[in-house]
């Protein structure tokens, strides 16, 4: 079987560039062929795949990003076209591809959950944006492509707003998970690091310690959550925030500005999370808009009760007051009350078992193999 799988550059933190990594050393280990076609993939592992990098020239003055995506997309079809592959799966929208993985949601969806919190003005510049006009309308022109056999999606949440937003028929629509190395990510792996990072911290083991892995504070729900733990009864409770984002600076000020320095850190992004998952008592990401985040899988693989938000698709893993809670991701009083029974919840060892054991399904075997019986389900003849 030839597959090409198409995504535009790497980010060593991005979530989806993760599951490309993982999904591409799971096909080459079940003998697929895979042409990956990027503008940018330096400093991705070896995965045993072939590389095809397309950089084409665009207007970053006239166009921007628009124009950006718009050349690549183009390229990407010139290439799907001519490469003989039988089946094409694309992680950006580009009409034309035989399989799309939704891992960045539906756009339609996230500009609606974004313009909750934004102004008037900021909502009406949202609607007349070049760049958001273009992403929409490729949205809709890939979903409604005749070769469009088959969208996969990372969590329920973005299965049900494809038929909410764009119609699209259940029976098109594929459930598979992002997988996640049980092995590595596991509670006794973290908890070895604990008792060292929390030292370092100079958190004693009684101190309740939140933790929020993502980049893209906005999008994560950081705002808020800054918010909501100002109000909490737990007033020990620490939060350390782990990723990057532009305006780092200018969040971990408005941490400040809310009498919150003495209880947020903002770590900057980090490669080898795993100390992190051990500090922990807790996982919380009230996401504005989260397709199916990895951070909370690989947090809830290591034993980590976990707060969400509605809009996030990691609320599929959770049992509410059993591995975490699940709340409106601007519900300040809401989020301040679960934050506080989160406290009590990670206290319980129940609580990390059922956490575990919510996710601990949902391995890098278990997602190579939804994979190749899409695959298998699509062209029956084919032979991996």
């Amino acid at each position: 079987m030839k597959l090409a799988l198409i995504r535009q550059r790497y980010n060593p933190y991005g979530g989806a560039e993760r599951f490309v990594e993982r999904a591409l050393a799971a096909l080459v280990a079940e003998g697929v062929e895979v042409d990956l076609i990027t503008r940018n993939w330096e400093g991705a592992p070896a995965a045993g795949f072939r590389q095809i990098t397309c950089d084409p020239p665009y207007s970053r003055l006239l166009g921007g990003r628009a124009a950006r995506d718009r050349s690549f997309a183009e390229a990407a079809q010139a290439l799907m076209a001519q490469g003989g592959y039988q089946i094409t799966q694309s992680h950006e929208r580009i009409p034309g591809c035989m399989i799309f993985r939704a891992g960045d949601g539906v756009h339609a969806a996230w500009l609606e959950h974004r313009a909750r919190q934004l102004t008037a003005p900021a909502r009406l510049a949202q609607r007349l944006s070049p760049y958001h006009r273009y992403v929409l309308g490729a949205e809709r022109a890939m979903l409604e492509h005749p070769a469009l056999a088959q969208v996969i999606c990372n969590s329920r949440l973005v299965a049900q707003e494809l038929q909410d937003y764009y119609g699209l028929p259940a029976a098109r629509i594929a459930l598979i998970y992002n997988g996640v190395d049980t092995a590595h990510f596991h509670p006794d792996r973290a908890a070895a690091r604990r008792a060292a990072q929390r030292a370092r911290l100079g958190l004693d083991r009684h101190t309740p310690l939140l933790l929020l892995v993502g980049s893209g504070f906005e999008r994560k729900g950081v705002p808020a959550l800054l918010q909501a733990m100002v109000r909490m009864r737990r007033q020990d409770a620490q939060l350390v925030v782990v990723g990057a984002d532009r305006k780092l600076a200018a969040m971990a000020q408005r941490a400040a500005r809310l009498g919150l320095a003495a209880r947020v850190r903002f770590a900057g992004p980090a490669q080898d999370v795993l100390p992190w998952y051990g500090a922990a008592d807790a996982f919380v990401l009230p996401s504005l808009y989260d397709p199916g985040p990895n951070a909370a899988l690989e947090a809830m693989a290591c034993g980590l009760p976990l707060l969400t938000s509605t809009s996030c698709g990691a609320r599929d893993w959770v049992e509410a007051g059993k591995n975490g809670w699940v709340t409106d991701a601007l519900d300040i009083a809401a989020l301040a009350h679960a934050l506080d029974e989160l406290c009590e919840l990670a206290s319980q060892p129940g609580a990390r078992q059922a956490a575990r054991a919510a996710v601990q399904h949902l391995s890098l075997d278990a997602m190579s193999a939804h994979l190749i019986a899409l695959y298998h389900r699509l062209l029956p003849a084919a032979k991996v």
